[in-house]
């Protein structure tokens, strides 16, 4: 039951989809969704794993959670609960909808298992205090390419390109996407049905551009990566002025990366490239003539929950030995609260319940957001939220905790 007497939590059933989906729809504030964007969340929506929150016979909360894998440091792939389709009507804020939702999910999320649960946040205040926070930014751009050129690595004009039907070259392009996931943290093992989300291009969210476009890179007539992308026609009166969006991109070397950046960079008639979601990190950075011109502008992405502390530290790896004791609190999820020894170094780790002193005190959110290795210990202690007890500790752990690669989670759900 949610804490309102007059509604109640129930989990949702196949044949409430339709009016679960409408309530969602209008929360969000979106307008008319297509057919097919319609049907493709019906069949991607885990109905067991799905609630609805009624008052009456009226939708007044929604929430769900997709069953993903998510790459942690070291290259291990975790179950993590992909927490989706958030929304409370208007009429029923501030009545502890959101909290009941929240406290029946992660309870199921534990007895499922999970060690994380991770989600895209519409609005990041809310989640905080639900133990989630950001442990993954993206990066966007808006590159003038009639002023910048790319320096590309050897190599680069031994790879073949060509454009291909996106529908036709999917299962080529998932494989180069799946060679990549362990490679990068935050990064998802695509599940069964999940490609069919790149494909999805109704004309109403175009924004007046092209419909979907797709360029392969071949070696030795095997596809090692892909670009997804539209163009949209623009005219001013000294000529044309086009824009290149990017949708996705992924390459298996960084000759390949390379060739496809430069691809987008030189189409007929363009001027403009502009990208979204892409990782911080992002190659084509250190390969531009002129960063300055390419308005590069960083957010947040992803959100991260700790279900099980021990679990999840114990699954990663870590760039320096570490051996320092954590004094975790959690209030939402108490079964964290406590002291746990970490152990661990490149090959593997243990975390521990202890009665040793503590070295480090913090609550879960800052575990949470230097998890995957894209904000350091070092950084939330300069900023308060986290207490060094140990002189040293906090070195020792913020090394061990980064990433040779920063996190990335490449789209939303």
């Amino acid at each position: 039951m949610a804490s309102d007497r007059t509604t109640e939590l129930k989990v949702l059933r196949a044949e409430e989809f339709d009016g679960w989906w409408d309530h969602l729809v209008r929360a969000f504030g979106a307008g008319p969704a297509s057919a097919e964007e319609r049907e493709l969340d019906r069949s991607l929506t885990e109905f067991e794993r799905s609630m609805a929150v009624w008052d009456g016979t009226e939708v007044v909360g929604t929430g769900g959670a997709f069953s993903f894998r998510m790459t942690v440091p070291g290259g291990a792939v975790l179950p993590v609960a992909g927490v989706t389709m958030v929304s409370v009507a208007a009429t029923h804020r501030r009545r502890g909808v959101l909290t009941a939702m929240m406290r029946r999910q992660l309870d199921d999320v534990r007895e499922r298992g999970e060690a994380l649960a991770a989600l895209t946040a519409s609005e990041p205040a809310i989640y905080g205090r639900f133990g989630y926070d950001m442990a993954v930014q993206q990066l966007h751009a808006e590159i003038d390419t009639s002023r910048v050129t790319l320096s590309v690595p050897a190599g680069t004009d031994d790879v073949r390109l060509r454009y291909a039907g996106p529908a036709d070259v999917l299962d080529a392009c998932e494989a180069v996407y799946a060679e990549l996931v362990p490679l990068r943290p935050g990064m998802l093992a695509r599940q069964p049905g999940w490609e069919r989300a790149f494909l999805v291009d109704p004309e109403s969210d175009r924004d007046g551009a092209s419909a979907l476009q797709c360029v392969v890179a071949e070696r030795d007539g095997r596809i090692v990566g892909y670009a997804r992308f539209r163009t949209k026609m623009g005219w001013t009166p000294s000529g044309h002025d086009g824009t290149v969006v990017l949708e996705d991109l992924a390459a298996l070397d960084p000759a390949s990366d390379a060739a496809l950046w430069r691809f987008l960079f030189g189409i007929d008639l363009m001027s403009k490239l502009t990208l979204r979601g892409r990782p911080v990190d992002d190659a084509w950075q250190y390969l531009v003539s002129d960063i300055r011109r390419c308005l590069t502008r960083v957010r947040d992405m992803g959100y991260l929950r700790l279900v099980d502390v021990g679990r999840a530290l114990a699954a990663r790896t870590y760039q320096a030995p570490v051996d320092v004791v954590l004094d975790v609190e959690d209030a939402f999820c108490p079964w964290n609260t406590g002291r746990w020894r970490l152990t661990g170094d490149a090959k593997g780790a243990s975390c521990e319940r202890t009665t040793d002193a503590a070295e480090l005190a913090l609550y879960v959110r800052e575990l949470a957001a230097a998890y995957l290795g894209g904000v350091s210990l070092a950084s939330l202690a300069r900023a308060g939220r986290v207490r060094e007890v140990r002189a040293g500790a906090l070195t020792e752990a913020s090394t061990a905790f980064g990433a040779a690669a920063l996190p990335w989670l490449p789209h939303g759900f």
